[in-house]
């Protein structure tokens, strides 16, 4: 049986054509029968098409109901989309199978997803940025791509991956849910959010100085959503520059700083972000955080 792919675009504009035709093809060659949405090279200012394409393109999938829906890029745009997303179609696509999947800007759909209608979704690859590089700028990530297929098979059942010391017999179970970290608290005080207790919220970001990450972790910290979990992990937060100002501030400063906060455990090392290798996550889903040593195991 073949497994429908459909990709679109539901965010930053594609600058070219052809990394989505490579991503088609490499994907087309990993098994799936893809599809791709008739919008998805549109273009408005930044974004992939205005508002109401973009718009008609998540509701087009939805209906559809592919067994996977895999944007092709993040960027920014889902928010302006947020107030006028018909939640229950897209809830029902999940109940027919779809697995909508992706990262970066893609949390404020999974979030609102999980919020909305309670639907789980999966924090995954985007179709340019992990299918779509070339070969020259270091093509596909073997892990990156092997989670992904194993995912969407039904297959993967954990993953796994090494942390800091001193978390040794940590054992907690919980909702995993997270995503953007920017992305996530421009969704605080909003109905978008998902309002979960006793969870395991995993985060990552790029382009953020560490002064700005710490920042926005405070903020989770004093709206009170860090402590209402059982644990936090911290994926890469990449492609940040450092400042003449820092003196020796770096990113673990700022964890270090936090972790003097609260009582909730912080891990670090989940190996998922903007980077090239990546795992794929199910958010919604109730997880199980199991620390052996330095070795950090999310089992579903």
């Amino acid at each position: 049986m073949t497994t429908s792919l459909t990709l679109y675009t539901p965010a930053g504009v594609l600058p070219k054509a052809a990394p989505l035709r490579l991503a088609a093809k490499r994907l087309a060659a990993l098994g799936f029968e893809v599809t791709v949405d008739e919008a998805a090279l549109a273009r408005s200012q930044r974004f992939g098409g205005d508002d109401d394409t973009r718009l008609a393109a998540i509701h087009r999938v939805a209906a559809a109901a592919p067994s996977i829906a895999l944007a092709s890029r993040g960027g920014y745009g889902l928010t302006r989309l947020l107030d006028r997303l018909d939640w229950k179609r897209i809830g029902k696509s999940v109940e027919r199978g779809t697995r909508w999947v992706g990262h970066s800007d893609l949390t404020a759909l999974q979030l609102g997803l999980l919020a909305h209608t309670g639907a789980p979704s999966w924090a995954g690859p985007l179709a340019n940025d992990d299918f779509g590089r070339t070969e020259e700028d270091g093509g596909v990530d073997d892990v990156t791509s092997a989670c992904f297929t194993e995912a969407m098979s039904g297959e993967l059942e954990a993953v796994g991956f090494r942390t800091e010391a001193g978390f040794d017999g940590t054992g907690v179970r919980g909702t995993l849910w997270g995503g953007n970290l920017c992305v996530l608290c421009s969704l605080l005080g909003t109905k978008h959010l998902p309002n979960v207790k006793g969870g395991v919220l995993f985060l990552e970001d790029v382009n953020e100085h560490p002064y700005r990450v710490e920042r926005m972790l405070l903020q989770l910290h004093q709206a009170g959503v860090l402590g209402a979990q059982k644990a936090v992990l911290l994926g890469e937060f990449s492609a940040w520059k450092k400042s003449p100002l820092d003196h020796g501030y770096t990113l673990k400063s700022a964890i270090a700083h936090l972790r003097t906060q609260t009582k909730v455990p912080i891990l670090t090392g989940l190996p998922f972000g903007h980077v090239p290798t990546k795992v794929t996550l199910p958010v919604g889903r109730r997880v199980t955080l199991a620390v052996q040593g330095r070795d950090a195991l999310v089992g579903w």
